[in-house]
């Protein structure tokens, strides 16, 4: 039977790259890491790690061991956390990635809500745009906003949201925009992490769908929405944006609802969470609560 503690010190010795590092991290000398290590190669009958006096690096077993124990080891604390909660409600780390933006005005306001009924859970929130490894990286839910690719990952929807063409009175003053092909010539403000940010198939007033693409290649584009609504601001061209970040510099004229009777594809937001045998409590409890709070909110 595998011991959990040693499994630990493989996966810390992988995540820090050194045996010193992963004995700090743990607590442990470094005697105590190394003799677990070996006695857990000596279990599996495999070598895990190639040691050297310069690097650290993974065998072929390694590499495919890894990620199977990062799976066991949070099967193990997703267990606990149950059995914990049983008695005393949630409890354990909480572990939440989402982009800056949507999670400064959604997640970290429900993340906050949630702790209050929560006191034993601790809750981490890690805000980027890139899209971080659950496994790998131990996150517990990933929000991701737009179109979902395939993933090995459990998907639960959140909710959906629209996409508007806008842009800053000065900029319209001098080149106005009243037709999809006058949209179709406006420098362009677009997102680098889209695979094609500047073609969309689009819902017309007589509700025919059709293909939009814009003529030129982006004037400038940014991997952040709140870079692309800063340009927007400035008068530097037109950004596809969602409405929940739009809304308020809509509503005080700042900013421009461009062709308002077209419709741009709606997007959605996920909770993704690790596909394992079971499913914490903290994470049901979390999408459930963030799915009631966003349809009260609307």
């Amino acid at each position: 039977m595998l011991n959990l503690a040693r499994l630990a010190m493989f996966a810390a010795v992988v995540d820090t790259g050194s045996f010193t590092a992963a004995a700090e991290a743990l607590g442990q000398t470094k005697a105590v890491v190394s003799f677990n290590i070996k006695q857990l190669e000596s279990e599996l009958g495999v070598s895990l790690l190639v040691r050297s006096t310069r690097r650290l690096s993974l065998t072929d077993a390694g590499e495919r061991f890894y990620p199977r124990c990062q799976r066991l080891l949070q099967d193990a604390e997703y267990l606990l956390d149950d059995v914990r909660r049983d008695h005393h409600g949630l409890s354990g780390i909480l572990r939440i990635t989402s982009t800056p933006e949507y999670g400064a005005q959604v997640v970290v306001p429900a993340l906050a809500a949630f702790a209050q009924l929560h006191p034993r859970l601790r809750i981490q929130h890690v805000s980027s745009s890139y899209h971080a490894d659950l496994i790998s990286e131990r996150f517990d839910v990933a929000i991701r906003l737009g179109q979902l690719a395939d993933s090995n990952h459990h998907a639960a929807l959140i909710d959906n949201f629209a996409i508007l063409p806008v842009a800053a009175p000065a900029y319209l003053a001098q080149w106005p925009i009243a037709s999809l092909p006058q949209l179709a010539q406006a420098a362009w403000l677009a997102h680098s992490r889209l695979p094609s940010p500047l073609s969309w198939q689009v819902l017309t007033p007589e509700r025919q769908a059709v293909l939009f693409k814009v003529e030129d290649d982006a004037r400038l584009m940014a991997d952040s929405a709140t870079a692309l609504l800063t340009f927007a601001l400035q008068g530097a061209g037109v950004a596809l944006l969602p409405e929940w970040l739009v809304r308020p510099v809509i509503a005080n004229g700042q900013l421009c609802h461009l062709l308002p009777d077209h419709q741009f594809p709606v997007q959605s937001i996920y909770a993704l969470y690790p596909n394992t045998r079971h499913v914490p409590e903290k994470v049901r409890g979390f999408i459930d609560f963030l799915r009631a709070r966003i349809a009260t909110a609307e």
